[in-house]
């Protein structure tokens, strides 16, 4: 008895003694800790927000170079149309594929694998001996960007649970692409003028060794995204659905100067109608299909793929066709064409900022419907603009039609999440920006076909009825937005995601 009471004694006294002082230990060491998890996070924002810069960058920085491309290579519009919308092609076609990898082999392997593979790629566009061989590095950027997007976006949902601090962080990446989209041209221009078209991509090298360094010390290496454990990779779907989008691109591209009724023509428009009608009939049988198309009915959804793709037809299609126009037309300088275009880049991201404070107070339906009509407003006053006319009639054109466009983007965002299940959000997201990328690859396609002769009365005649069709595209989405959403579906979203 008096062995078990010594026991007893000496419990309680490194009880009383010993466990203050580990807790006190413990307590100490607590700030360091948070200390360390706030920088990772911070440094995985970093990591994030640089991989989404690089990839818009490398949207709009080319733009600037068209006619630098052009002397270089002494190819014509359509190979200039490749250069761009090889990357654009690439990147939509995998988009909704690269963030299911993520989701199997971790986000942030697959993210550093994409930055490695956007840097070696734009190191190839950099050193490209040839037209071919810069299409072909153009395809790997583009394969990189897909990496990087989503899986940027599922670093963040790791590195920040607490959703306050999740969604300002994701207002800070939105802000950084939005800075990389205005800058862009500006960027580009002085790197064309100053150091050649090569450097536009070169320039690339630096960043990704960063962004690279970043993700590696500092995002969560997690194998799996919570966010969507059951996703799987339709091999079948994605090889179908980037035949249907390369085989339609070039049968628009090569339209141009073959002419529509050339076999090849011809041929190319069936491929893509028959790859297309096989994606459908893969997808509606596929367990884990990578577009479920019950998405598609909720009118909603729909809408609001339909109208992404309608905006970045509209804008891309333009600037692709205004950078020939500047820079071929009216002999601007790249640095000139890249100041030329800052009222149109600036003002998205000015916009963007209030947006969100709108949609609470206005609905989608009212946001929607004004952005169309004053997008559409802009492009028609954009009409009468001419090789000998002054560059300021073109400013208040150009800020009215990007106002209209930034308005309706994050809008559509949000009416895109309110339409779907939160389960379903991460591919409702995937697919409105899949959308968008097809519209974009579309209006560069088309638009540059409409501009295929660069003498200045055939040119004129393109550009003015590129003008016309983008003005006659955003008023069908104007009338789609009107009888597609009711305004107790527009009051119901405005209040339900107010801050978004």
């Amino acid at each position: 008895m008096r062995f078990l009471q010594d026991m007893c004694d000496f419990r309680e006294f490194t009880q009383s003694s010993i466990k203050p002082s580990i807790e006190a230990f413990q307590l100490s060491r607590m700030p360091a800790m948070f200390s360390i998890s706030h920088a990772r996070s911070r440094g995985t924002l970093a990591a994030a927000a640089i991989g989404f810069v690089v990839v818009l960058l490398d949207v709009s920085v080319v733009n600037v170079a068209l006619d630098a491309l052009r002397q270089s290579f002494d190819t014509d519009i359509a190979g200039l149309q490749w250069v761009v919308n090889a990357y654009t092609l690439v990147f939509a076609a995998l988009l909704l594929s690269a963030g299911a990898l993520g989701d199997r082999l971790g986000a942030k392997r697959v993210f550093m694998l994409g930055f490695a593979l956007f840097t070696l790629a734009s190191a190839g566009c950099g050193l490209a001996p040839s037209l071919a061989a810069l299409i072909l590095a153009r395809i790997a950027q583009g394969l990189g960007a897909a990496m990087l997007v989503p899986n940027s976006l599922s670093m963040l949902q790791q590195a920040f649970p607490d959703p306050a601090q999740r969604s300002r962080a994701v207002g800070w990446w939105g802000a950084a692409g939005g800075i990389a989209l205005a800058a862009g041209p500006v960027l580009g221009g002085v790197l064309v003028s100053h150091a050649g078209w090569r450097s536009i991509f070169l320039v690339n090298l630096p960043i990704g060794l960063l962004g690279l360094y970043l993700s590696w010390c500092h995002a969560e290496s997690g194998q799996r995204s919570s966010a969507s454990p059951k996703r799987g990779l339709d091999l079948p779907g994605q090889a179908t659905a980037c035949l249907a989008l390369a085989a339609l691109t070039y049968a628009l591209s090569a339209a141009g100067s073959l002419g529509w009724e050339h076999p090849w023509v011809y041929g190319g428009l069936l491929l893509s109608l028959a790859s297309a009608a096989s994606f459908i009939a893969i997808e509606s049988r596929s367990a884990a299909p990578m577009l479920p198309l019950t998405l598609f009915r909720l009118q909603r959804f729909t809408l609001a793929s339909v109208c992404g793709a309608i905006i970045n037809f509209a804008y891309y299609g333009l600037i692709f066709v205004f950078s020939l126009f500047f820079q071929i037309e009216q002999h601007l300088s790249p640095l000139q064409t890249g100041l030329a275009f800052l009222p149109m880049t600036a003002v998205l991201m000015a916009v963007s900022i209030f947006v969100g404070r709108l949609n609470g107070r206005m609905g989608a339906r009212g946001l929607l419907l004004f952005g169309m009509s004053w997008a559409a407003l802009g492009y028609a006053l954009l009409w009468p603009v001419s090789i000998e006319g002054a560059y300021g009639w073109l400013i208040a054109p150009m800020l009215i039609a990007s106002s209209g466009i930034a308005t309706m983007v994050p809008t559509l965002t949000n009416l895109t999440l309110s339409s779907v299940a939160p389960a379903q959000t991460g591919i409702a997201s995937g697919v409105l920006n899949a959308a968008r990328q097809v519209g974009g690859m579309l209006g560069v396609a088309v638009c540059g076909f409409l501009v295929r002769g660069t003498e200045p009365a055939v040119f004129m005649q393109g550009m003015h009825r590129a003008i016309a069709m983008a003005a006659a595209l955003l008023l069908a989405g104007f009338v789609l937005c009107w009888f597609g959403i009711s305004s107790q579906d527009s009051a119901i979203d405005g209040k339900r995601q107010p801050n978004l």
